[in-house]
């Protein structure tokens, strides 16, 4: 038995005719019984990348800003403690020239400051605690208000420093006074 073949689908002296040729881009799944190409993933790299590498400056922005913040926190603690522990052992006229600012100095004399540390009769039980450390920098000039209270036996002090400058931290305001 014999199929009957198209006569407009047969070639030349009877055989089967070409395919057409393929287009030069193959389909963008390939053609059938062919695998499927790999896709490429560089657009998904680079967006990765990216959001990786935005993330990393955060965190490094973050952690240079604790250290800045955290460097003049501990510099504020560092000074208050000095001159708290020079005043409460009686060391005030040191307390004085070591930390006062020359225009604090102005307007209050060692001698009225020796004399006010000296009423306020603090002795070896004394020990400082403080309750609010604010830190800041405006225009390179750096500012640190301290305030808290010196615990003695029998007696409060309450106490309210600040210090500012560029390089070198140097007290502008002192309260010492007995607590209500």
């Amino acid at each position: 038995m014999s199929i009957p073949q198209d006569p407009h689908r047969q070639g030349p002296a009877g055989y089967p005719q070409q395919l057409p040729p393929m287009p030069e881009h193959p389909a963008p799944f390939g053609l059938p019984g062919e695998p499927p190409r790999e896709r490429s993933r560089r657009k998904l790299w680079i967006v990765l990348g990216s959001i990786g590498a935005v993330l990393l400056l955060v965190v490094i922005g973050v952690v240079i800003l604790v250290n800045v913040v955290g460097s003049a926190t501990n510099q504020a603690r560092g000074l208050a403690d000095d001159f708290t522990r020079k005043v409460i052992a009686g060391d005030s006229a040191s307390a004085y020239d070591q930390y006062l600012d020359p225009a604090l100095q102005q307007q209050l004399s060692k001698e009225a400051f020796i004399s006010g540390v000296q009423s306020l009769e603090m002795d070896s039980s004394c020990t400082p605690a403080y309750n609010d450390l604010k830190v800041t920098t405006d225009n390179g000039v750096k500012s640190a208000e301290v305030v808290g209270q010196i615990s003695c036996t029998g007696k409060k002090v309450d106490l309210a420093y600040k210090f500012e400058g560029r390089d070198q931290l140097r007290m502008v305001n002192i309260k010492l006074r007995p607590a209500a």
